[in-house]
């Protein structure tokens, strides 16, 4: 786990970067021992949001990471429409920004399936572990098949010491 992540996490959420914590690292806030290599984010697209989030990541100097050439990350008003995800590497590592998430729907449709996690000094929101576990089920890449038979037992756990304390 790279503690970088913290770092870039705490950055977006001090620049009021609308996003939930989605994929590999969400599973580690709930006690995965998968290995993730980047932090994956469902955002807000509008336009307002692209540009707290061009300026968050600024001095990390992000490139898209899926271009030949590595071609920085310049948003602006009137590109911004053009997006619907965004993967980047930054000086703080991989982040992989989209505007939907598979078998649960878009930005808004996450958001309402997400709750806040305070880690730290910061605080913010991530993919409930039904609908985490739900979002791998629909990616159903051998990767996710695995985090899904961890996070199912770590539901099951959950849910058996907080029947105990009743």
């Amino acid at each position: 786990m790279n503690p970088d992540f913290y770092n870039l996490l705490e950055l977006l959420k001090k620049s009021n970067v609308d996003f939930i914590l989605i994929g590999g690292f969400a599973g580690v806030v709930y006690g995965s021992t998968m290995v993730t290599q980047d932090i994956d984010l469902c955002c807000d697209f509008s336009k307002d949001n692209l540009l707290k989030l061009q300026k968050a990541l600024s001095s990390l100097h992000p490139t898209h990471r899926q271009t030949p050439k590595r071609i920085p990350l310049e948003l602006n008003e009137n590109n911004c429409e053009t997006f619907k995800n965004l993967y980047l590497d930054t000086d703080l590592g991989q982040l992989d920004c989209v505007s939907s998430v598979l078998g649960l729907g878009d930005y808004h449709k996450v958001l309402a399936q997400s709750q806040i996690v305070t880690d730290g000094n910061i605080q913010y929101r991530v993919l409930t572990i039904d609908s985490l576990i739900e979002s791998k089920k629909a990616l159903g890449r051998p990767r996710d098949k695995q985090a899904v038979t961890e996070l199912e037992a770590i539901r099951k756990l959950k849910n058996n010491s907080q029947e105990s304390q009743e």
